[in-house]
């Protein structure tokens, strides 16, 4: 009971770190950032890895061990649609990731990293779309948890 309680609580936690992170990233993401704001973005985004990993472990061992068992999960639609949003959510990051680890030896040596607007427009939809997917987890999982499929 304990294992499986702390893990259903390390998935919520991951998912509500992994929203939080993204969110930081969209209002300290600009043209004009300062160094301190560089930093914010790329430790979010850090921060945001932790986190999606952390939903995958969890959400893996809840589907194999914890939750309700794997028939229940792999008969459902929804499952199918929470994780495609999941995957989709997890390809929209790869871009905003990659070039926020590129910033580190700026970062490190005290300069601001250079971007620019186009480049910053774009990650900026990009993790705009990480959080609408994320919004939509919840709702997968909630019809999930109220629908069954016979």
């Amino acid at each position: 009971m304990w294992a499986s309680s702390i893990t259903a609580y390390l998935h919520y936690l991951g998912f509500m770190l992994a929203f939080a992170s993204l969110t930081v990233e969209v209002f300290h993401l600009k043209p004009d950032m300062t160094i301190d704001e560089a930093k914010k973005v790329a430790f979010a985004d850090a921060a945001y890895g932790i986190a999606a990993t952390t939903i995958l472990v969890t959400g893996v061992l809840r589907v194999l061990s914890f939750g309700k068992g794997t028939d229940y999960y792999l008969g459902n639609p929804f499952f199918y649609a929470k994780m495609g949003v999941f995957i989709i959510v997890s390809c929209l990051s790869v871009y905003p990731t990659f070039t926020f680890i590129s910033w580190i030896k700026d970062l490190q040596s005290g300069q601001v990293p250079a971007i620019e607007t186009s480049k910053l427009n774009l990650i900026s939809w990009l993790i705009k779309g990480e959080l609408m997917g994320f919004t939509l987890l919840p709702l997968f999982a909630a019809i999930m948890a109220r629908i069954t499929l016979n």
